[in-house]
């Protein structure tokens, strides 16, 4: 008989603050081995914090609109790189063609995205968000930044937000390594 193994419980709310020196009797980050250790540190905890923050965003700006992470990550690519053949598509995402058309005939029947010829070649069709699909981005905008408002402004004191604020450019730059 085989024992039925559950996943263990993910705590509400926000991680414990990691101490970046450690322990007392641990290297620090000005020891020789600190500086390694506390950025081997920051990028465990950033890349989880991130991962989390980017999951809450999605489900709030999916809402109730039964769209799946394919079909939005579709749209998001439409927004920032414009109409695309769906083998194109299908390349960027990195999904078999058949799989592309499944999720354009999705996006299709929720009249988010359409059709047009391509003007380079008139026996390729374009795919490109409507009007609708215009409405459905920014108001999925619109919902993840007034989440994040509230959040920021509910769950953080001033200065807290000001520290927020003041890291920003430093994550910046590491994006752009």
């Amino acid at each position: 008989m085989t024992e039925k193994r559950t996943a263990p419980a993910i705590p509400e709310g926000p991680a414990e603050p990691v101490d970046p020196v450690g322990p007392a009797d641990s290297a620090g980050p000005n020891d020789a081995a600190g500086p390694a250790d506390s950025a081997a540190l920051a990028a465990r905890e950033l890349r989880a914090v991130f991962s989390r923050l980017r999951r809450t965003l999605q489900e709030k700006g999916q809402g109730s609109s039964g769209l799946t992470p394919s079909q939005t990550a579709v749209l998001n690519r439409l927004i920032v790189d414009g109409a695309a053949s769906a083998s194109a598509l299908a390349a960027a995402e990195r999904v078999r063609p058949q799989s592309m058309a499944a999720t354009l005939a999705a996006l299709e029947g929720h009249g988010l995205v359409g059709r047009r010829p391509d003007p380079e070649d008139g026996r390729r069709q374009l795919v490109d968000l409507s009007a609708t699909g215009l409405e459905w981005i920014a108001d999925s905008r619109r919902a993840r930044e007034e989440w994040l408002a509230r959040a920021l402004q509910d769950g953080l004191t001033e200065a807290e937000r000001a520290t927020v604020l003041a890291a920003l450019p430093l994550i910046d730059r590491l994006n752009r390594r």
